[in-house]
């Protein structure tokens, strides 16, 4: 038989057969992507998460599960920008699911691009029923309950808006001196998370992808500098008191945008989305300034031209800030489905990073 034709003959089914042994860990997931931003479902194989509260599990987690978010998050499994999600059950009445979000740094406490993801993922695989028009998920996150809203059309989930949590300013033109840029001006935000908002041009940058180093080394610099100068304090909760990252606002690229985001967060991740929370933040802004008014629809960019839209639903208080309950809707994409081995005797089981 010649070389041709033995590779004709060649089958790869050995392959497909193949099983791991029976002493490797083996994870189960599901991909996807919310404005090109990953996020990573996992759905076999993750230890039960105890604690009654999200914040508990979370707590639990970190302290004893560490590795494994390593392992599914960093490479080479994972990269520097990895992000993805445990799934649990709900831990308030009314609620369907439980969430944590993980990241190269360690769990955030709220992901808009997570929860339109999530939302996508759970309803296209039959976790939940889907109906036409709209179905409506409600999520127990680490910042608090999250209503999730599908629209949907011939079996798919077209797009997702959700309700996040109450989202205010917790301090407006704030001056940082920061290490090797000087004085930078930023208003601090909480949208389920906290961000440093920085004008981009004001620290010699742009939104675009052709500075994306630059984007990175002054968005952790401005990180740095603001949780050194002061203390970032949530109302209610210890554990959400921290800033997560940096946002840089900057103009538009396409036709039909308010401006572009770009938020540089965790350990210098770089969220390819708009982000959610991100948007949230930027509402309580902008209605702060008396620059929009309940309903008026927002849309953000992302660095890779994605969209987030967002609107005030109402104002409230939360603790002693005046807030708003802000809507965020943007689309997600399933883009695999995945078996993660790992193999106790690899020396890099448990994941590593370059960046």
């Amino acid at each position: 038989m010649s070389a041709a034709n033995a590779r004709k003959k060649l089958s790869l089914a050995p392959m497909r057969k193949w099983k791991p042994p029976k002493e490797w860990l083996r994870i189960t997931a599901i991909d996807a992507h919310t404005g090109g931003e990953p996020f990573r479902v996992i759905t076999g194989g993750f230890p039960d998460l105890s604690g009654d509260t999200i914040l508990a599990r979370r707590r639990w987690v970190k302290e004893r599960h560490d590795r494994l978010r390593t392992a599914l998050m960093w490479e080479p499994r994972g990269h520097a920008d990895m992000y993805g999600c445990i799934v649990t059950p709900p831990v308030t009445p009314g609620a369907d699911i439980g969430i944590l979000f993980m990241h190269n740094e360690g769990y955030s406490t709220m992901c808009g691009h997570g929860i339109i993801a999530i939302t996508k993922v759970v309803l296209e695989t039959g976790l939940f029923p889907m109906k036409a028009p709209e179905t409506t998920l409600r999520i127990d996150s680490p910042a608090g309950r999250i209503t999730a809203r599908a629209l949907v059309a011939k079996g798919r989930v077209t797009s997702v808006r959700f309700q996040n949590v109450p989202s205010f300013v917790l301090a407006q033109d704030e001056i940082v001196e920061v290490p090797g840029i000087g004085k930078v001006r930023c208003d601090i935000a909480f949208g389920g998370a906290f961000y440093a908002y920085v004008d981009a041009q004001d620290v010699g940058v742009r939104c675009i992808p052709a500075d994306f180093r630059p984007l990175i080394e002054k968005g952790m610099a401005i990180k740095r500098a603001v949780m050194a100068g002061r203390p970032v304090p949530h109302p209610f909760e210890e554990e959400l008191s921290f800033l997560y990252g940096t946002i840089f606002i900057g103009p538009p690229v396409n036709e039909g945008s308010h401006s572009r985001n770009v938020c540089i967060f965790a350990e210098g991740e770089v969220d390819r989305s708009p982000t959610g929370t991100g948007v949230s933040g930027r509402l309580a802004i902008h209605c702060a300034r008396g620059d929009i008014g309940i309903d008026e629809r927002m849309v953000v960019e992302s660095i890779i031209g994605s969209r987030f839209s967002g609107r005030v639903v109402e104002t409230t208080t939360f603790g002693k800030y005046p807030a708003v309950i802000p809507e965020i809707e943007g689309t997600a994409h399933i883009t695999g489905r995945q078996e993660f081995l790992v193999d106790p005797a690899d020396p890099f089981r448990d994941g590593f990073l370059l960046r």
